[in-house]
């Protein structure tokens, strides 16, 4: 506790008085006596008194000095663990893992690719099926051979198809957008016949591919509309739009470089082949049904109406 310096002051006074009012009671020879005693006693509360003051004033000084040199104390904030987040929105722009790829043209019986490899990029392209019957896997192999009389090794295409796009290139997490932007386009789209029995002679935009195919010759205005109708989607994307005069065709067989000028050699023997082929006339007609998109992997199917 504070004591301050005034109630010393106080005290010793009232101590004196004291003192005076108890001598007015005594004889006079023990008077002086008394004032002596008081006064020593009073000397020695004032003394008493100081010293307890000096050390409480000590303790306060000591105490304040401590308080400044404490240092401050930091405020942190509870740290609380951070909310996972849902699946849909991991898997949102998640691309697919894929295994790496290395650019082996042996693996592909010497194909090259038009366009590197990159992981997360998708080849991308749309087409109308054609489902080959065994009569037309022996008609493609009897072309293959015809070829391969005049010095051409052809190979029998894996599947049968007539490309209503070019092969352009998306990332996994445009797909989805991309088939609902041509689910849209082609919804009106209607069934349609097609005769392909023309042979023809093409080869790739790059020429490291020469085909050997069947050209459409009924149902290429249907499939006009239909191209129209994917540009639009390519468009929105900003991908290359199919070719300008676009003759449509099935490809049987295909060989590595340009052959044409060697298959357009015995281009009237391989035709022979293809009209003295027994059922030629049905099996080279077929019902446009729907429209296939193949994205890496991935297949879409839009039914026509």
């Amino acid at each position: 506790m504070l004591v301050g310096y005034s109630s010393s002051s106080e005290e010793e006074n009232e101590v004196i008085q004291n003192g005076k009012r108890k001598g007015e009671h005594i004889q006079s020879d023990d008077s002086s006596l008394d004032n002596k005693r008081c006064k020593k006693e009073a000397g020695c509360l004032l003394k008493v008194t100081r010293l307890q003051s000096v050390t409480d004033s000590k303790k306060s000084s000591s105490h304040a000095k401590g308080e400044e040199a404490r240092p401050p104390q930091k405020c942190f904030l509870e740290q609380r663990p951070r909310l996972p987040l849902p699946g849909s929105v991991l898997n949102m722009f998640k691309e697919t893992e894929e295994k790496e790829v290395f650019e082996d043209s042996t693996q592909y019986g010497g194909r090259i690719r038009s366009f590197a490899h990159e992981r997360g990029n998708w080849a991308t392209y749309v087409y109308l099926p054609y489902l080959a019957e065994d009569e037309s896997l022996e008609l493609a192999d009897q072309l293959i051979s015809g070829a391969g009389s005049h010095g051409v090794s052809l190979t029998r295409m894996e599947e049968f198809h007539i490309s209503l796009s070019q092969t352009v290139i998306l990332r996994h997490h445009w797909i989805e957008p991309f088939i609902l932007s041509l689910k849209e386009g082609l919804a009106s789209g209607r069934r349609f016949l097609c005769v392909a029995d023309r042979l023809k002679v093409y080869t790739n935009q790059e020429r490291t591919r020469t085909f050997l195919g069947l050209e459409v010759r009924a149902g290429h205005a249907q499939m006009l509309e239909m191209v129209r109708a994917i540009d639009r989607t390519m468009q929105e994307f900003n991908l290359s739009t199919f070719h300008q005069n676009p003759s449509f065709h099935i490809s049987l067989a295909w060989c590595v470089g340009d052959c044409s000028e060697s298959l357009r050699g015995c281009f009237q023997e391989l035709q022979t082949i293809v009209d003295d082929f027994e059922d030629s006339a049905s099996l080279l007609r077929f019902s446009g049904h729907e429209i296939r998109c193949k994205s890496g992997n991935k297949f879409f199917s839009f039914p026509l109406l």
